[in-house]
């Protein structure tokens, strides 16, 4: 069981291009961590860093306790899983899966039991014989996967293993991930993604990255936590942004009245609504812009509310989402309805907003602590049988 330790990890090409800047990451035995964030944000570079892929500018990396700076990608106990799968197209899948352990010169009866447990586990059984090119692209990744699983190592790193496959095997590929991850769940799990749904659904705790000139001001990490700290506990816009889909609603707002329990904004239409945090912090008059995930705009006009116009609907089967507007172009504000509600276009709507669900961010574009924290509010359990 192997641990993974970053300290001040940084990453430079020359003396002007500062790729990741100041990484402080600690990932336990058997932990599942995403790095995710927008294209150009250095996750895959991180991701190479631990593999011994790329060198570290500054810091140090640690594995198990041992520093790991200087040693070579070959001794540091890690297997790695390639966006690419990375199969040679000339061996059968046993012939893939074994090669490593033969290269190690492990006994063949004891690669034999190795490979066609892990076959077994993956469902790869009556593939063995078979050359890459007569598989699925979800197959292939399998080998990919037990490939990496029959060296046992300590670290496992996945760098975007779903992103060459259509939507419905992407589903399928990650369920096994997630079985694969649970079944030998010793290792420690580095898994790099653009999308934040996988991000969502797989990690015990997410990286996500800043990108572009919020890496010089704050750093290379925006926010790292569960996946339901960053998606109710967002720390500032970009966070908020990126984490959910469809993203949070933004609406631009002036602070009237900050207390103790909430704060009194209005909105940029000239609507004061009341959000539950703790704005004392801010001047009355500062500009602040309102939080609203989609799932959290009911529509009706009980309580608090106001009235926007319907601009188009996507109706999804299970759900409707119908974007208003908001009076900034690019930005409508969607609001997620019952799947089968419908509404015309240019049709007027009110839509509330429960203080408890509303997020406030001040000029800096950092979130106000909440006087009432999502995950405090009442949470329906699943009923056991």
């Amino acid at each position: 069981m192997s641990g993974i330790e970053l300290h001040a990890v940084s990453k430079r090409y020359g003396a002007q291009v500062e790729v990741i800047r100041t990484v402080d990451l600690s990932i336990a035995p058997g932990e599942f961590c995403v790095f995710v964030g927008p294209s150009g944000c250095g996750k895959s570079t991180l991701l190479r860093m631990i593999a011994g892929l790329e060198e570290i500018s500054a810091g140090e990396l640690r594995i198990g306790g041992v520093r790991m700076n200087e040693v070579p990608s070959a001794r540091r106990g890690v297997a790695m899983v390639f966006q690419s799968y990375a199969l040679f197209p000339h061996m059968s899948v046993y012939q893939n899966m074994a090669f490593g352990l033969q290269l190690a010169r492990v006994p063949e009866a004891q690669i034999r039991r190795t490979v066609t447990e892990a076959a077994r586990k993956l469902q790869l059984e009556h593939l063995l014989d078979r050359l890459p090119k007569a598989l699925s692209g979800g197959q292939r990744q399998r080998v990919a996967i037990g490939r990496a699983i029959v060296r046992e190592p300590g670290v496992f790193l996945f760098d975007e293993p779903l992103s060459n496959l259509d939507a419905a095997l992407r589903v399928q590929t990650r369920f096994e991930i997630a079985r694969i991850h649970r079944e030998f769940g010793r290792a420690s799990t580095v898994y790099v993604t653009h999308d934040q749904v996988e991000a969502m659904t797989l990690a015990d705790r997410i990286l996500l990255l800043n990108a572009g000139e919020a890496v010089a001001r704050e750093g290379s990490v925006a926010q790292c936590g569960t996946p339901l700290a960053l998606y109710h506990q967002p720390c500032n816009l970009f966070v908020a942004g990126f984490i959910g889909s469809p993203r949070m609603n933004f609406l631009p707002a002036t602070l009237q009245q900050a207390e103790a329990d909430g704060a009194w904004v209005q909105l940029r239409q000239g609507e004061r609504v009341r959000v539950q945090v703790d704005a004392r912090a801010l001047p009355a008059g500062a500009p602040v812009s309102v939080g609203l995930r989609p799932e959290h705009a009911e529509l009706g006009s009980a309580g608090q509310h106001i009235v926007r116009s319907v601009q188009w609907q996507e109706r999804l089967g299970e759900a409707t989402y119908l974007y208003l507007d908001s009076g900034q172009a690019d930005s409508p504000l969607v609001a997620k309805a019952p799947g089968q509600a419908h509404a015309r276009a240019g049709q007027r709507v009110a839509l509330a907003l429960p203080p408890a669900a509303l997020h406030l961010f001040g000029p800096d574009g950092r979130a106000l602590p909440r006087c009432v924290a999502l995950a405090e509010l009442p949470v329906p359990e699943v009923p056991a049988v």
